[in-house]
């Protein structure tokens, strides 16, 4: 029987406590995300370094988004009939292998734009199915009473590597080589797959079908080792659209999901992208280097490290969290606004920590709200769209349409513009719909 909101504890680290598969999954995550914060530090600066264009600093960061785009809806249904834990395992050594040959090129001094983006697509590849597989596996971890508290410890985790994978990628870039923040991301996936292959999770009531753990791991076959005959992966194929089709029926008939996911997906797209522009604020408009750039995305971590122990602290022993949701979406597009003119480095650093703040209280809240609205059955279909609009449609389409927005006026222009359209989509979301006051 669920646990009353008003029973639970405020404890931010309730989740860790009380369920072991989930610690050892968070520890090993947590490591490996500082390695990847590492490398996409350093992936934006190695393309600042090699192009010397606020465009390509955004294709760069846009193209890994393309098979998320195309491939996420198809891999949530698969996901939401196969092995989620094998699944997340093959993934996360595909990056490990990505990583790896990063360093090797970049080490060697044949890094080029084309290797660079042929890389980002590769990850881009394995993140559509990564990313959905992950966040819907975590239901199985905690159960329905700790989900709103892994989900925020999830960002936690997020934005304690947002804070220390960028610091310690400058001084890496400093004094050994910008190669070595690749090398270093391969390692750390090492401690992930440690976590992986140390948890054991129970088969997913109410997962679509019923199907049993066997048909699981038959179905997560064509993922995890692509050896179906053609025919099989054919009616394999067939079925993941349609049930991508009944998925996406089912979240735009619910109104207050259709609703929230708007309000997401404009997030995703005028907001997060911000993030693609620090190498040229932190180099054009503030004056720093390697180090500042990495001191700007780390004091965006912190602010979001201390929103995601709010989210599964205090805030998930909230029964009503639409109100909060709604303030954040508010603030955090006003932030961007001001920020987008800053020129003293110190009220920079300030607003970031602000933004980072709204910013994850926003995102961990949707999160949470959004997978407590949907039954079991269309859990991993959700992640996928979820996915598809935060790392998919935010960098394909955010990513690049700042970046030219940036090339064809400035940094400062690209920003405000899309805080400008952010802030207008969240007003007009407040006065329409009525979603935040019922969750």
């Amino acid at each position: 029987m669920p646990t009353p909101p008003a029973n639970r504890s405020a404890n931010p680290f309730r989740a860790l406590g009380r369920h072991r598969n989930f610690r050892i999954f968070w520890t090993g995550q947590t490591l490996s995300l500082i390695g990847s914060w590492m490398q996409t530090m350093a992936v934006g600066w190695l393309a600042l370094q090699l192009s010397n264009s606020a465009f390509v600093v955004g294709l760069v960061a846009s193209v890994g988004a393309i098979p998320i785009v195309l491939f996420s809806m198809h891999a949530g249904a698969l996901i939401d009939r196969g092995n989620r834990l094998q699944i997340v395992r093959f993934t996360q050594a595909v990056f490990l292998v990505q990583a790896s040959v990063l360093w090797l090129v970049t080490y060697t001094g044949h890094v080029n734009i084309p290797l660079l983006l042929g890389l980002q697509f590769v990850q881009g590849l394995a993140s559509a199915v990564e990313i959905p597989a992950r966040q819907s596996m975590i239901v199985q971890l905690v159960g329905r009473d700790d989900l709103q508290s892994a989900i925020a410890l999830n960002s936690s985790g997020f934005n304690l590597a947002r804070v220390v994978g960028p610091a310690v990628g400058g001084i890496v870039i400093s004094q050994f080589g910008i190669a070595w923040c690749f090398g270093l991301n391969a390692l750390s996936f090492v401690a992930v797959l440690w976590g992986l292959y140390r948890i054991t999770i129970p088969p997913v009531q109410g997962q679509h079908s019923a199907i049993s753990a066997s048909e699981q791991n038959t179905l997560a076959t064509p993922l995890v080792t692509g050896a179906l005959a053609p025919q099989a992966l054919s009616a394999t194929l067939r079925q993941a659209s349609a049930d991508a089709a009944e998925g996406l029926r089912y979240l735009l008939k619910k109104g207050d999901v259709r609703d929230l996911l708007l309000l997401v997906t404009t997030g995703a797209v005028f907001g997060g992208p911000f993030l693609t522009l620090l190498p040229v604020v932190a180099r054009d408009q503030l004056g720093l280097g390697a180090g500042g750039y990495g001191v700007m995305l780390a004091v965006v971590g912190v602010g979001g490290l201390v929103a995601a122990l709010l989210v599964a602290g205090p805030l998930s022993h909230r029964a009503h969290k639409g109100p909060v949701l709604m303030a954040a979406a508010m603030l955090f597009p006003t932030l961007l606004l001001i920020f987008a003119y800053t020129r003293n480095v110190s009220v920079a650093y300030a607003l970031l920590f602000a933004a980072g703040l709204a910013m994850i209280t926003w995102n961990a809240l949707s999160n949470g709200v959004l997978q407590m609205m949907v039954e079991e059955r269309f859990r991993g279909r959700l992640m996928a769209f979820y996915s598809l609009v935060f790392v998919g449609l935010s960098q394909a389409v955010g990513s690049f349409a700042i970046g030219a927005l940036a090339r064809l006026f400035n940094a400062s222009a690209a920003i405000a513009l899309c805080a400008v359209v952010l802030l207008g989509a969240s007003t007009l979301t407040m006065r329409r719909s009525q979603f935040w006051r019922r969750v």
